[in-house]
């Protein structure tokens, strides 16, 4: 599983021009899952989120994670982050997971992500979004469970 987490002072996610989705400060994260995630591999990843010190203390230094702070948690499905890029000049997509567990694993990253965080918000699986972000540093890792 991969997941590309920016940290943001706003995001939205809009469909067919509807904003379904909206955070302030908080991270945005791109989720990629591969066939041999299983939900550990959701819950892990969830708990890395949760937990990855990107936000600035009192000294400045990045000590502080989305849970210290409270912020907003925006999951939006994007199965290109699980694309295979080592040849060729085209995307190849055989080591994303099948839409069905991809589905399944994101729904659960969700509801486990509403259960262990207050401010969650979410993109719709499959769809053609826009997203819109304001990136706060820039500050973007890209973890891997």
């Amino acid at each position: 599983m991969k997941a590309l987490l920016q940290r943001v002072s706003q995001a939205s996610v809009s469909i067919d021009g509807h904003e379904v989705a909206r955070i302030t400060a908080g991270l945005l994260v791109f989720i990629g899952i591969e066939p041999n995630d299983t939900e550990q591999s959701a819950a892990k990843m969830l708990h890395k989120l949760l937990n990855y010190r990107v936000f600035a203390d009192e000294q400045e230094r990045m000590n502080k994670s989305l849970t210290d702070t409270q912020g907003g948690l925006l999951l939006v499905s994007q199965f290109t982050l699980a694309a295979d890029t080592r040849s060729g000049l085209r995307p190849g997509f055989s080591t994303a997971a099948v839409p069905a567990q991809a589905q399944a694993l994101f729904e659960q990253m969700v509801a486990l992500a509403q259960q262990r965080h207050a401010q969650v918000q979410r993109g719709q699986f499959g769809a053609d979004m826009q997203v819109q972000l304001i990136n706060d540093g820039p500050v973007t890792f890209l973890l891997e469970v």
